[in-house]
């Protein structure tokens, strides 16, 4: 069943893509079906719809891998799971375009991170993945843009209903086992903003 949108904190927008016909007529909207995985259980993702109904934000609050002193040999790698499914006028078809990450990573010499996302349609085999790397020594923010070139965006099917599915994340290894290690899809204010665009074409 589809669940109620509720709460606030990652932005989606609209993106026309360079080859795309215009964004289509009247509101999209956002249901949100499930939210599942180890970086965002019950209760700690907060999801909210923009007033226009063009955007969406998530919110983390238990969003964070961690290695090292006071961590156990599970929570190295940590993920959420959004599957959507948005509603758009027919005869147009939508896929991701960009995304923009944010989080916080305190990574000791001898350890590093990891982001990663995939996008993907339910019932299609095609996949779009991205992995970015967290150098070390840090402690302090990150942000990584994942950008499709036109050619290569992954559209859902004409004339078939499908949920997107959106799965993210986080990573952290150290060397060090005496050491703290961990890397949050978040920032240190608890504010964060995953902004995804979408990219629009006629069927």
């Amino acid at each position: 069943m589809i669940s109620a949108v509720a709460a606030t904190g990652l932005a989606l927008s609209l993106l026309t893509a360079p080859q795309a016909d215009v964004v289509p007529p009247g509101k999209i909207t956002v249901d949100v079906v499930t939210v599942n995985g180890s970086g965002c259980p019950a209760g700690t993702a907060a999801i909210a719809v923009s007033d226009d109904n063009t955007s969406f934000t998530v919110t983390y609050s238990d969003y964070t891998a961690q290695a090292g002193s006071g961590s156990t040999p599970t929570q190295f790698r940590k993920n959420c799971q959004l599957n959507l499914r948005v509603h758009y006028p027919q005869g147009f078809t939508f896929g991701i375009a960009k995304a923009d990450y944010r989080g916080f990573a305190h990574l000791p010499r001898g350890a590093r991170g990891m982001q990663r996302a995939s996008y993907y349609f339910a019932g299609s085999s095609s996949t779009t993945t991205t992995t970015h790397n967290i150098a070390a020594p840090t402690s302090n923010n990150w942000q990584f843009t994942d950008s499709t070139e036109v050619a290569e965006i992954v559209y859902a099917p004409c004339g078939a209903v499908r949920h997107l599915n959106v799965n993210t994340e986080v990573r952290a290894f150290t060397n060090t086992a005496n050491q703290p290690a961990f890397v949050s899809m978040d920032s240190t204010d608890g504010s964060v903003n995953t902004r995804y665009q979408f990219a629009w074409k006629r069927c």
